[in-house]
């Protein structure tokens, strides 16, 4: 746990010196103090009135401290640069944005003295006025230094280089050309905040330090924080004293001043520390953004105190800047190859899903997820189902995995994880560390339901070179109590790293999440069409329904009188004497064909009642519901002979008990119908859809259902139906068997009880044996609302 030891306030660096036990914990924006080389004077910028100054200024300005504040800037620089600097106010964004104003002597100065750059900005609301010496004598007799052409030389170079490496190394030459600084380095950023160097130009007497590693700790959060807002951070000598801001505090506003962009800042009392523990007296450093994120700095060395003048500050920071812009592009193009490599196999996977819209695409069929990014296996999580390719973890241990990737996605607010250390995020990722310790996962979409695309890199032994134990961190006795000190030992330390797999490069991770944004846009897409046509589906079974209630309606009472008329015309026949047998049956007929038109009927008009109902959902005892439904049919299970067995109590559930009732009575019915053994037997039960054989016979892979439903099944013994009638039998007036076989029917009542378990949100199919029997089974999975809250469960 970080500790820190109360500071006095208002807070300098050079009177305080550091009391913080961790470096994250260091004032760095404001630490009331500045490099003693230079001026800084701070005021409101409508007054442009002095409020706050360096204690050096009498150096500067032949003026003490007390005849500084509360004076004109006019009368503490001149007039002349005081109306350069208003029209810099009036005309230039000089917030948080150091800009070059004039070279000048100041009122009071020696001849003898060099002349002072000015730069302005704005921070908090304060116009910070930074002055330093230029390093020459006069502006005038200034060398020719063409930095213009150095830097377009510079940019040149950059853009021909056709490696990440090379494009770090030019980087590092023309800054060390630029400068003339002892040493200039590229230090790239690791995931883990460690970094390393990847670059070094040096003098021909100085040892290289290219590949060296450094810890996180080495650049604290505080300093990679400002270095993503600075673009330039000079420090001409380390060594040197600090001057305090007095006051400390704005007198307006009570609040410290605001020194992120300030040039002269005064410099972490750690880091002028850890310099010395180098050897190093003077440093200037660059960062290198890649699309806002801090990718790396260019890190410049000196071993003597020296001098850094704006000229050639402004040459060092253009090239920093050239660097960030350029950057991706140079990554781009090491990887131009690979990165087309991957575009092509995933525009062919993308292709064939269009087709489907199946993102079984990504996995089966060739070229799939694995002939795009490098890996050794991949998962995709579609719709609760896992399809995998080459190694990956076992599906369970996947499901877990999956868990802990939504909820860092959605902690994160991002749709990808990146690591080359799983095990070090997910500490149950140490049990298939040899298959799976780089992980590259994205989100299709951001619910908590989403689906996923998982690529895994196995375990790859490492060893890395560090400057020093990475582990050191030494203490001191300071002014306010123990604090951190910078460690003092840079030899190389070599440690030996297992747990972490190759790393991903930024060509794979863009490649990511564009796929991801593909399968994004096709599945908005695809959904969009598919809410259109279940909306036309919908309206369109709406109509049906409507329409078979109505014509079955309608037709009952011209039926009617048709029945009724030809029994009459019967009658009158048959009391005529004169009737013959031909006519007789033609009468017979008709009003049999009547009775059968009536029968079809009443079932499409109940089936088109069925569809036109709204479900009352209840806790229901389904070993109730069962007993009634046997009751209603009782005369038929007795002329039958049938025998039932219920194995165990069947549960209560949330259903409509009418409609229940229904699905029971008719597959009870209809295993009782079709029933040719001596002694016909019926089985009524339930089991969990989590402990089924996933070698069963019957077709569960084909009818999707919660693990956690239930099933509940009605078993028969009787004729059997063949496989390939799985969905035929619940179509409405569909028979298997001649009209007047197993004592004739409708043919509706298998579809009317599908309707019934669909309108409960469930599924009805069968498993049978022609000749041995046949077994219904069907879930009751309750209203959305249940569901939804079962399933979150």
């Amino acid at each position: 746990m970080t500790r820190t030891t109360e500071l006095p306030f208002p807070y300098s660096i050079k009177r305080h010196s550091v009391s913080v036990m961790s470096c994250d914990d260091e004032p760095v924006q404001t630490p009331g103090c500045i490099q003693s080389h230079g001026l800084l004077l701070a005021m409101h910028p409508d007054t442009c009135i002095v409020t706050q100054v360096s204690e050096n200024c009498a150096r500067w300005t032949a003026r003490a401290v007390d005849a500084t504040l509360g004076q004109p800037l006019a009368d503490i620089i001149g007039a002349g640069p005081a109306q350069r600097i208003r029209q810099l106010l009036d005309g230039e964004e000089l917030v948080n944005n150091p800009t070059y104003a004039v070279t000048t002597r100041l009122p009071g100065m020696a001849p003898e003295d060099a002349p002072l750059d000015i730069s302005v900005h704005l921070s908090g609301g304060m116009l910070i006025v930074e002055l330093e010496p230029t390093g020459r004598e006069t502006a005038a007799a200034a060398p020719d230094r063409d930095y213009y052409t150095r830097v377009k030389k510079t940019m040149t170079r950059l853009r021909a280089s056709t490696s990440l490496a090379g494009f770090c190394d030019a980087i590092a030459q023309e800054v060390r050309g630029a400068t003339g600084l002892d040493r200039a380095m590229v230090y790239r950023f690791h995931d883990d905040e460690s970094g390393e160097i990847v670059a070094d130009a040096h003098r021909d007497d100085l040892h290289s330090w290219l590949g060296l590693r450094y810890p996180a700790s080495d650049i604290p959060k505080p300093a990679r924080e400002i270095f993503k807002r600075i673009s330039i951070r000079p420090l001409p000598d380390a060594s040197a004293e600090l001057c305090e801001i007095v006051p400390l505090l704005d007198p307006a506003s009570g609040r410290p001043l605001d020194m992120t962009y300030c040039a002269l800042r005064g410099a972490s009392v750690m880091y002028t520390e850890y310099l010395a523990n180098m050897g190093v007296a003077a440093t200037l450093t660059m960062p290198i953004l890649r699309d806002g994120v801090l990718w790396g700095l260019i890190v410049c060395h000196n071993y003597t105190p020296t001098t850094m003048p704006y000229d050639l500050r402004a040459a060092a920071e253009f090239i920093g800047q050239i660097a960030s812009l350029e950057i991706a592009a140079a990554e781009s193009r090491e990887h131009a190859q690979y990165q087309l490599r991957i575009d092509t196999t995933h525009h062919a996977m993308m292709t064939r899903m269009v087709g489907t819209g199946d993102m079984a695409e990504l996995t089966q069929g060739a070229p799939g997820l694995l002939d795009g990014i490098e890996a050794s296996g991949v998962a995709t999580l579609c719709r609760d189902q896992w399809l995998v390719v080459g190694r990956t973890p076992p599906e369970f241990q996947l499901q877990q995995l999956a868990l802990w990737l939504r909820e860092r996605l959605l902690r994160d607010g991002k749709r990808i994880v990146v690591t080359d250390a799983l095990g070090a995020a997910y500490p149950l990722a140490a049990q298939f560390a040899d298959m799976a310790s780089g992980m590259l996962a994205v989100a299709v979409s951001g619910s908590l339901t989403s689906d996923l695309i998982i690529w895994f890199r196995p375990e790859q032994m490492q060893t890395f070179t560090w400057s020093g134990n990475p582990y050191d961190k030494p203490q001191m006795a300071g002014p306010n109590g123990m604090r951190l000190t910078p460690r003092r030992s840079f030899d190389i330390w070599q440690e030996e790293v297992r747990g972490r797999s190759q790393p991903w490069k930024q060509v794979e991770i863009d490649a990511a999440l564009k796929l991801r944004q593909w399968i994004g846009d096709l599945m908005v897409g695809r959904a969009e069409q598919l809410d259109r046509l279940n909306g036309e589906l919908s309206r369109s079974n709406d109509e049906l329904d409507a329409f078979a209630y109505v014509a079955g309606h309608d037709l009952k009472e011209p039926l009617r009188g048709i029945y009724k008329n030809a029994y009459y015309l019967k009658q009158e026949n048959d009391a005529s004497g004169t009737s013959d047998t031909l006519t007789n049956e033609r009468f017979s007929t008709l009003l049999r064909l009547t009775v059968r038109m009536d029968s079809l009927l009443d079932a499409l008009l109940h089936f088109a009642r069925v569809g036109r109902l709204s479900l009352d959902y209840e806790p229901v005892d389904l070993g109730v519901v069962v007993g009634e439904a046997l009751d209603m049919l009782g005369s038929r299970l007795t002329e039958s002979g049938v025998q039932v067995r219920l194995p165990r109590p069947l549960p209560v559930v949330q259903c409509d008990r009418v409609r229940a009732r229904e699905i029971f009575a008719n597959l009870i019915s209809n295993a009782v119908k079709y029933n040719d053994k001596p002694a016909p037997l019926l089985e009524i039960g339930y089991v969990d859809a989590g402990d089924i054989n996933p070698a069963a016979p019957w077709p569960l892979a084909s009818s999707p259902v919660q693990k956690e439903a239930l099933l509940f099944y009605v078993r028969d013994n009787g004729i059997g139906i063949e496989h390939r009638h799985q969905e035929r039998v619940f179509q409405i007036f569909k028979r298997l068997h001649p009209r007047d076989a197993f004592g004739g029917g409708s043919g509706a009542g298998l579809a009317i009880a599908r309707k019934l378990v669909e309108q409960h949100n469930g599924r009805i199919w069968f498993d049978s044996t022609p000749g041995v029997g046949t077994t219904f089974y069907f879930t009751l999975e309750g209203p959305p609302v249940v569901l939804a809250e079962r399933r979150r469960a």
